[in-house]
């Protein structure tokens, strides 16, 4: 088995077509980026025990929200964790792994939901799943970047969009899944999670029997590299221990962490967001196909955004997205004292095709200021700043929620205040992107100095290591 799964055993033979290999990354991807969807889950799961209202002693949205940033805190910590395993294995063994972890969760948690133990939940889908989306996170992006040095960009859109289109399928088929199930004594939750952990399972397989890595050296016909680097784009390369040392990695993290914090709150609570904010017009089953809109103009963005950054410039694309949030942040609150639903979904549909294009323009970035040595490693441990989001986001919205409620703000204004702090952290998030300069040569790793097999210097006498 160890065998099958190396890196050496999916190594593409001469002439092999790379246009054949995105589609087993869009198999991971399209499965894992159902995490996005979980929001239609929020309120039957408030009702588990009372079917057509809560009760007592059901779960309380704020305790729901819970499992959605458990799920992404170990997306980012898991991928910062194995980024190191993951490129030394290959993208086989991992995918592989990230459809253990991600149906497992499935599993956990429908058992967790039967026996009505959040905690177990938290453990399942939040713990176990969230792993399975680290490592099916990161498996084919730095491989695709291998496949596609002309187009980075381009190459982690790619990738990147079908996490972006998840909800796009999870949404409606959630919904659907649970009307399925639905009894008088039961809202069919944990029959969903048995039923979608399986589909997951068999389609991430795919993706793990068909994904291919480039022979050592191959590049593009036709393509010849640039000779000279660009003022931010570099030909050097900065070894994953080093790059954790620079101010631009940290600038960086800081770009990520307040970009997706702005998004994911909202997003994670897009389906009750939508309803409270226009009662009695959006429906449950409108809400849903909200949440399916935004994950397509989500994973539409991720790839023209990140596509766009190939030309643009990353730093350039960056700007955009802060400064054109922070515009339509702020218009939000006025969409829904208006009551204009149009406005409203075009708001977020904007807003959305950026938070998405951010993941997908953030991977190139870091191989432009850092090389694509490690671009890998250093991504995954980038997605910290994801795993911080994946709580403070969700968190500024529930919460902010609740509090406005207690103190007798109507459900229809209570995310008024939230989207004005989504704008002001969007402002900051603009001054780190500015501030982000080509890394110092003295961190650059000298080609010549042997490495020994985890990545690590031999002689670190050979290489300008850290250098302050």
């Amino acid at each position: 088995m160890a065998g099958l799964l190396s890196r050496e055993r999916i190594v593409a033979p001469p002439g092999y077509n790379r246009w054949l290999v995105p589609p087993a990354a869009l198999a991971i991807h399209l499965c894992i980026g159902q995490v996005y969807a979980f929001s239609v889950f929020n309120l039957p799961m408030t009702r588990l025990l009372g079917i057509t209202q809560s009760t007592p002693d059901d779960w309380k949205l704020t305790d729901i929200g819970w499992i959605f940033s458990i799920a992404i805190a170990f997306l980012g910590l898991s991928a910062a964790i194995f980024g190191r395993w993951v490129e030394e294995g290959g993208p086989r063994r991992s995918m592989l792994a990230a459809a253990c972890c991600f149906a497992g969760g499935f599993f956990v948690g429908a058992y967790g939901i039967s026996i009505h133990s959040l905690w177990l939940v938290y453990l399942g889908y939040g713990a176990l799943g969230g792993i399975g989306l680290g490592l099916g996170y990161i498996s084919p992006v730095s491989t695709l970047m291998k496949w596609f040095p002309d187009r980075p960009g381009m190459a982690t859109g790619l990738a990147i969009m079908g996490f972006g289109g998840g909800a796009m399928i999870g949404s409606p088929l959630a919904v659907w899944l649970m009307r399925y199930f639905a009894s008088p004594t039961d809202v069919g939750v944990a029959q969903t999670f048995v039923v979608m952990g399986i589909l997951y399972f068999a389609l991430m397989l795919f993706g793990v029997v068909t994904i291919r890595v480039p022979a050592t050296d191959w590049k593009p016909e036709g393509w010849t590299p640039p000779v000279k680097a660009t003022a931010m784009i570099t030909k050097a390369h900065v070894h994953a221990d080093t790059a954790i040392r620079t101010p631009q990695f940290w600038l960086l993290w800081g770009v990520l962490c307040l970009n997706v914090t702005a998004g994911i709150g909202v997003l994670g609570q897009a389906s009750a967001m939508s309803q409270e904010m226009f009662p009695g017009v959006i429906t449950a089953s409108a809400a849903a196909g909200f949440v399916g809109l935004l994950s397509l103009f989500n994973m539409a963005g991720r790839f023209f955004w990140s596509s766009a950054s190939d030309y643009l410039g990353r730093k350039t694309t960056y700007a955009i997205y802060f400064l054109l949030g922070i515009v339509l942040y702020a218009l939000v609150p006025w969409t829904g004292h208006t009551g204009n639903i149009v406005l409203f979904v075009c708001c977020y549909a904007v807003i959305l095709s950026m938070y998405g294009g951010g993941f997908s323009t953030i991977p190139a970035y870091l191989k432009d200021m850092f090389g694509t040595m490690h671009v890998g490693a250093i991504h995954g441990r980038l997605l910290t700043a994801w795993s911080v989001a994946g709580i403070l986001g969700p968190v500024l919205v529930n919460y902010i929620r609740d509090y406005q409620l207690a103190s007798g703000v109507a459900k229809a204004d209570a995310y008024t205040f939230t989207m004005y702090i989504m704008a002001g952290l969007l402002a900051v998030g603009f001054v780190c992107n500015l501030l982000v300069r080509p890394v110092a040569s003295h961190h650059h790793h000298d080609d010549q100095a042997p490495l020994d097999d985890e990545g690590r210097p031999l002689n670190p006498s050979n290489v300008a290591f850290g250098r302050s």
